[in-house]
């Protein structure tokens, strides 16, 4: 691991492990909840794994917060700003394609916006995150195959798309060209208020 991966790496560890002791769960607990084995959960803690983005959102929904809340530093300010390649990268494609979380906020719901980048030949397949997600994409360039459920869909450079985030979906470069798109998330039930439920379950 680079030591930007490195760096993020620890700071996932430590947070999984700080949110699994306010909840009084033992690893197995949480490794059972989420869906992970127990011994990608020890690495994750430890700091020694990169997890994927699929692997990142069974822990955040297992422990009742929002992925960034696993993944930035937590802040009192009224604003946040990331500069320009500060953003964690939470996905590298085989290529060279990257999906960088940019921007978040938690209260008082789970509000993420991404940059992906998807070089030629390279695709994302994602489980349904929790009932009720909507995710917004708008595409900059190139071209994306996104298939929702059962549908697919073509965008080429300027298209947008808005679809419930809760089912299937999965993002596919099939052109000769990098394809680049801004993508937010929003994950109603997931974030500051709803941790502090959580944290009585």
């Amino acid at each position: 691991m680079d030591e930007p991966t490195e760096l993020l790496a620890r700071t996932i560890g430590t947070r999984v492990k700080n949110e699994r002791h306010a909840r009084t769960l033992t690893l197995d607990q949480l490794a059972e909840k989420a869906g992970v084995s127990r011994r990608m959960l020890v690495n994750v803690e430890q700091g020694a794994a990169n997890p994927s983005v699929g692997t990142l959102l069974r822990l955040s929904e297992a422990l009742g917060v929002s992925l960034p809340a696993l993944v930035e530093p937590p802040t009192a300010q009224k604003a946040t700003v990331t500069r320009s390649c500060a953003g964690a990268t939470l996905w590298t494609g085989e290529n060279g394609g990257r999906g960088i979380l940019l921007a978040s906020s938690n209260i008082p719901e789970a509000l993420e916006l991404w940059e992906w980048t998807f070089m030629p030949g390279e695709s994302q397949s994602s489980e349904p995150h929790s009932a009720g997600t909507q995710e917004l994409l708008h595409l900059l360039e190139g071209e994306i195959t996104i298939t929702v459920a059962a549908e697919t869909f073509v965008l080429g450079p300027g298209d947008s798309m808005a679809f419930a985030g809760d089912q299937e979906h999965a993002y596919e470069n099939t052109s000769s060209k990098p394809a680049r798109f801004i993508l937010s998330v929003l994950e109603p039930g997931i974030g500051a208020s709803s941790r502090a439920d959580h944290s009585h379950a």
